[in-house]
């Protein structure tokens, strides 16, 4: 009789990966608040002890769910935009799409709905999200356009508010995902919505012939 192999052995740098995971998923399908340790060790293949090898809390965990998942793409970016040599609105285009591609059709994006929900229940998550992702994404926004406008190839804005303008419906695009977007009768493109968005940006960002002649 064939002797019965023995179970396979997880391997021990695998579970961090599992756990994170695993919380992405409960963070965004529960929240925050609702979201148990416990519940994330089993959805992992992992016992609660195993996760406190890793992570002291649940605050802990989130904190390297958005270090693992989010600041790369955010470096990433900011990569892209110290070699970039095209035009300032293609270099808004880059920023954008790439944060979409990695974040905003994958399941970090419910992590912008989680903060928003929650943040003032947890103003220290706040603080740190803020630092890490929110400055972040706010301070290459805000360099495409300050870029655009120094080259001449924008008009000059208020550029804080500007970006407060460029993101507010991504945002909303995020947020409407993992809420309203269950009321819809059908699918929505994000595709067609943010081609629209990207149109309207250009247009209305592009200095007019007559102010380039003031």
């Amino acid at each position: 009789m064939p002797a019965t192999p023995p179970p396979r052995k997880r391997r021990k740098e695998a579970r961090p990966s599992e756990l994170l995971e695993a919380a992405l998923g409960l963070f965004v399908e529960k929240g925050f608040a609702a979201t148990r340790l416990e519940d994330v060790a089993a959805l992992a293949g992992v016992s609660k002890g195993t996760l406190y090898l890793y992570y002291e809390n649940k605050e802990a965990l989130f904190k390297a769910v958005v270090q693992e998942g989010i600041v790369p793409v955010l470096a990433e970016n900011e990569a892209l935009a110290a070699k970039h040599v095209g035009c300032s609105f293609e270099l808004l285009e880059i920023l954008l799409n790439n944060w979409w591609t990695k974040i905003g059709q994958t399941a970090y994006a419910g992590i912008t709905k989680l903060m928003v929900a929650e943040a003032r229940n947890f103003p220290e998550l706040a603080a740190f999200y803020y630092d890490n992702v929110i400055s972040r994404g706010r301070a290459l926004i805000g360099g495409a356009l300050k870029r655009g406008m120094e080259r001449g190839e924008f008009r000059s804005l208020d550029v804080e508010t500007t970006v407060d303008v460029v993101i507010a419906p991504i945002l909303m695009l995020l947020i409407w995902r993992f809420s309203m977007n269950c009321c819809q009768n059908g699918e929505s493109d994000p595709q067609t919505y943010l081609r629209i968005h990207m149109d309207l940006l250009k247009q209305g960002l592009r200095k007019l012939e007559k102010e380039s002649q003031v």
